[in-house]
């Protein structure tokens, strides 16, 4: 009785699954093909982009090739007119350079000049002053009587024209020759001519040395003195000092000595005069 009641049932069972299993297949089959036209899509999409980005990607190189070469053009550009413009700085640099040299070239040939005229002037003035008429000499033009009967010559009259440069060298020749009475002659006409001369004060302190090397010390101590009272803003006043102090010592008079070497070594510290002074007046 049961296998009668369930037969038939069991048989549409089976009939009910034999009829719904292709219908299952078939919508699989359906959503699996969706997603495979999705996965296309989508791959076709990704192969857009990486075409569009590496196209872009060219262009940004592209780009960046033209904007160094801006660059690069514009600092060259920049670099050669910087060139140019230190170029031109340097020409006027040196062009002024030529120009003061030449200034300072023609004032000295205009101070040397006016030196000329000067002393030319001076001598014209003493050629044009009445010349006493008395035939005896007097002590003043026939020398110093020295002990002994002899006579020191007058010093010989500038030659008209002569200029301070010419003058100047001839007495220093005698004085690199150790020619102590030329060398005194001829540095005191320079100091008689030129006066006013920048050399003014160095001839003064070079009639100085010569007396102080011709182991005259009260003559070269004079001649110091001079220097300092006649040229108090001179350049050679350290030496002045300086040489003052050697030839007092020369004389034995150790304080006055003292006073013109300290003085040159507080006066003029830095300068040669100063230190050799401090040499010789020795630790205190």
């Amino acid at each position: 009785m049961t296998k009668t009641i369930f037969g038939p049932f069991f048989a549409l069972a089976l009939a009910a699954l034999a009829l719904g299993t292709p219908a299952v297949s078939a919508a699989a089959n359906k959503e699996q093909q969706q997603m495979m036209a999705d996965i296309r899509m989508l791959q076709e999409q990704s192969q857009q982009l990486q075409i569009l980005l590496a196209a872009l990607n060219e262009s940004l190189k592209a780009t960046n090739a033209r904007i160094d070469a801006r660059i690069d053009e514009q600092t060259n550009f920049a670099r050669k007119a910087f060139a140019d413009q230190k170029l031109s700085i340097d020409n006027v640099t040196n062009d002024l350079r030529v120009v003061r040299e030449k200034v300072d070239d023609n004032n000295v040939r205009v101070s040397s000049l006016t030196q000329e005229l000067d002393a030319l002037r001076q001598a014209m003035q003493q050629q044009a002053a009445p010349r006493p008429t008395t035939t005896e000499p007097d002590a003043a033009g026939a020398g110093t009587a020295l002990a002994g009967g002899a006579t020191t010559p007058a010093a010989p009259p500038v030659a008209i024209g002569t200029s301070p440069q010419r003058l100047w060298d001839m007495a220093d020749a005698d004085y690199a020759q150790g020619q102590w009475d030329l060398a005194i002659q001829g540095f005191e006409a320079y100091v008689r001519s030129f006066p006013k001369s920048d050399m003014a004060d160095d001839a003064q302190v070079r009639i100085g040395n010569s007396y102080l090397q011709d182991r005259k010390y009260e003559k070269a101590v004079e001649a110091y003195d001079a220097a300092i009272r006649n040229y108090p803003n001179g350049n050679a006043l350290p030496e002045a000092y300086y040489k003052k102090g050697i030839a007092l010592q020369s004389l034995g008079q150790r304080d006055r000595a003292r006073e013109a070497l300290e003085y040159a070594i507080k006066t003029y510290p830095d300068t040669d005069a100063g230190r050799l002074a401090k040499q010789r007046l020795g630790p205190p």
